[in-house]
């Protein structure tokens, strides 16, 4: 029997009341305080905002201790929880405003100039009566829109089922427990950030909430304060946090009992760095996407011959790889990541279930994502199927030739796409976009650099320098954008 993360957090407030279950500066809420608040902020959204059965909030996400009473109580007051990023642009939220149609919105937008009603006039302390609606497990719980790498808003809708479901597989590999004390320093407007609010808490351990990794000072002394056993990182907070103290988080080697990455690429020189410098502690990254969380794992030192691979399926998952006429293709081809599990998403937010249903291959989520399978299930991202390119009807994955290219010095990051051959040959040819740290670095350079290490069709035909690589607010490269 699964139940939903509110009827979890209500238990541990009746079995370890006292137990603290958030950390903000100086204040401690324990289980009991954390349900009543998120108890009476319910009864605040049903009397004073009218939130009913299955209304919409919008929440701006930001890292204060409210945001996760409000968030809670927006579920159990029978609504669902719209979080987006505080920073989103006026276009972006109108059209999240126009789709869900909220009852409220709740938090501070500070560029689309929005100001919604203060997490602070929310989150209240007391209250009276409370029409308790009692959670369905398939009732939606979030939806989360997600930019993806096309740039386009969608509406990804999470139910009470998908969210406990996924807190259950992640919580089992990481080996998350009542004992641990979390440092959450990553945005809580974006399945990674607010996975972990709902994982800690539903292992009944602490959370001590940072808000972000900005003050790396104030990150480690948090993490000495509170004798913080975990936190998690996008690989760009990893290098932050590396750019503004060296190798001081070694220090921490034989307090800190896991790490979780993901959300974006990170290189095998910076796995094996952070091997070197945590041996003891159990470094987990992550695959998956906000309509399948977390659907694999890999743990780097019991992979530390195996750190290409993006691991294999999180337990209670199930992953295929598909051809593109619905059929399972043999170990060691190429074929779409395809994920069945619980904790897939239950649909998209104005979408017909005949339209969602078209992104099934035989009950299994289409990720979109190409990849291979070896023998033992371990998974070898290629790209996104929309940006292989087609080289003479020879596929490219960009993300090898980017490997390539950010390897030569010279070269700070890559991204590359697929161009119509000019010469009118090869259908598809490679052109490469480069940030230059050496301004020195000629094109004659690049290739030269190249050529032993790749096919020639694989070569870029051309190649741009840009200032910088368009990316979500994740990390991740949007290539398509550098085809418009």
């Amino acid at each position: 029997m699964m139940d939903s993360i509110e009827e979890q957090l209500a238990a541990h407030a009746l079995s370890k009341p006292d137990k603290v279950a958030l950390i903000c500066g100086e204040v401690e809420v324990t289980y009991a305080q954390l349900w009543s608040r998120v108890f009476f902020t319910a009864q605040e959204l049903q009397t004073k905002y009218n939130v009913c059965k299955n209304d919409r909030v919008i929440l701006s996400a930001s890292g204060c201790i409210e945001f996760i009473y409000v968030y809670f109580g927006v579920h159990i007051a029978g609504g669902i929880a719209v979080p987006i990023d505080p920073d989103t642009h006026l276009a972006r939220f109108e059209f999240i405003r126009q789709s869900t149609n909220p009852k409220c919105v709740i938090g501070l937008l500070h560029k689309a100039g929005v100001e919604g009603v203060p997490f602070e006039d929310v989150a209240t302390s007391e209250g009276t009566s409370f029409d308790y609606v009692d959670l369905d497990l398939d009732d939606i719980a979030d939806i989360m829109f997600t930019t993806g790498t096309t740039g386009d808003p969608k509406g990804v809708t999470l139910s009470h089922r998908n969210l406990s479901a996924a807190a259950k597989h992640i919580n089992a590999f990481i080996g998350n427990t009542a004992d641990d004390v979390e440092l959450l320093a990553l945005p809580v407007s974006h399945s990674f950030g607010l996975g972990r609010i709902r994982c800690v808490l539903s292992a009944g351990g602490t959370l001590v909430v940072l808000g972000s990794f900005a003050n790396v000072k104030k990150f480690f002394k948090e993490m000495k304060e509170h004798n913080v056993t975990g936190f998690g990182m996008v690989p760009a907070s990893w290098a932050f946090i590396k750019k503004f103290s060296g190798k001081y988080i070694a220090k921490f080697a034989n307090q800190l009992k896991y790490v979780e990455i993901g959300s974006s690429f990170m290189p095998v020189e910076e796995k094996q760095l952070l091997m070197e410098l945590l041996p003891n502690t159990r470094l987990n990254m992550h695959y998956g996407l906000t309509e399948a969380s977390r659907s694999a794992f890999m743990e780097f030192h019991a992979e530390k011959d195996n750190l290409t691979t993006v691991g294999k399926a999180s337990p209670n998952v199930d992953i295929a790889l598909f051809d593109a006429e619905g059929k399972k293709v043999a170990l060691g081809e190429e074929g779409e990541v395809c994920v069945k599990g619980a904790h897939v998403c239950s649909g998209y937010w104005n979408e017909p279930v005949e339209r969602f249903q078209k992104d099934f291959f035989d009950g299994y989520f289409r990720t979109g994502d190409c990849a291979t399978m070896d023998e033992k299930g371990y998974i070898y991202l290629k790209s996104r199927i929309k940006e292989m390119i087609n080289v003479g009807g020879k596929k490219v994955s960009p993300m090898e030739v980017e490997d390539v290219l950010n390897s030569i010095p010279g070269i700070a990051e890559s991204a590359c796409i697929g161009i119509p051959d000019p010469a009118g040959m090869m259908g598809e040819v490679v052109k490469a976009f480069i940030v230059c740290s050496d301004e020195n670095l000629t094109d004659k350079d690049i290739t030269t650099a190249l050529s032993p290490k790749l096919e020639v069709y694989k070569l870029p035909v051309q190649i741009e320098r840009i200032e910088s690589i368009p990316k979500t607010s994740n990390g991740k490269i949007q290539r398509l954008k550098l085809k418009t």
